[in-house]
């Protein structure tokens, strides 16, 4: 994954509205709604950094929606499913205040912190989330531009390896 610099941020939201021949838009998103004032409180400084102390959902109702629901629907990768013809580029953008990765897996499982694989039922890790060279390759830091290459047809599964509830699931043609 070849990373650019957050203000290139602004040119894949620009291009993003150009499209492709497979009908995306050319970006794949990965989002979050941390509120910084109690994620950086209860996690530590720079957890959130979303530029506003009154955005998002703060760490408690975070916490309590994963137990409950298992997943926080504004954590999550967008498109979830999505179609691309082999060899086509797509731009990644981290549009949360949260670090995510994208990291392609065998098979969906937990990630690699084990507190939210327990609050979201997801007790089996999937092995790329805990190879550390895989999963530092698949950082996307908040407002961070990333460029991700599909080769090689067939079905491929993506998901963040923090966040492991966050999925995408890729048809290359």
């Amino acid at each position: 994954m070849r990373r650019t610099r957050p203000w290139l941020a602004l040119a894949a939201m620009l291009l993003a509205g150009c499209g492709d021949s497979t009908g995306t838009s050319g970006v794949i998103r990965l989002q979050d709604n941390c509120n910084p004032a109690t994620f950086n409180a209860g996690m530590g400084a720079g957890t959130c950094q979303h530029a506003s102390t009154m955005l998002g959902l703060t760490l408690e109702d975070f916490i309590a929606r994963l137990q409950a629901e298992r997943s926080v629907a504004a954590w999550n990768i967008e498109p979830g499913t999505l179609p691309v013809e082999e060899g086509t580029t797509i731009t990644l953008y981290n549009t949360g205040g949260e670090t995510h990765t994208y990291t392609e897996v065998a098979e969906f499982g937990g990630g690699a912190i084990p507190l939210l694989n327990q609050l979201s039922g997801n007790l089996v890790v999937a092995p790329e989330c805990v190879d550390g060279l895989l999963y530092n390759a698949s950082i996307v830091r908040s407002g961070e531009v990333a460029a991700h290459a599909f080769h090689g047809k067939g079905t491929w599964k993506y998901q963040c390896c923090i966040h492991p509830w966050m999925r995408q699931t890729v048809t290359v043609h």
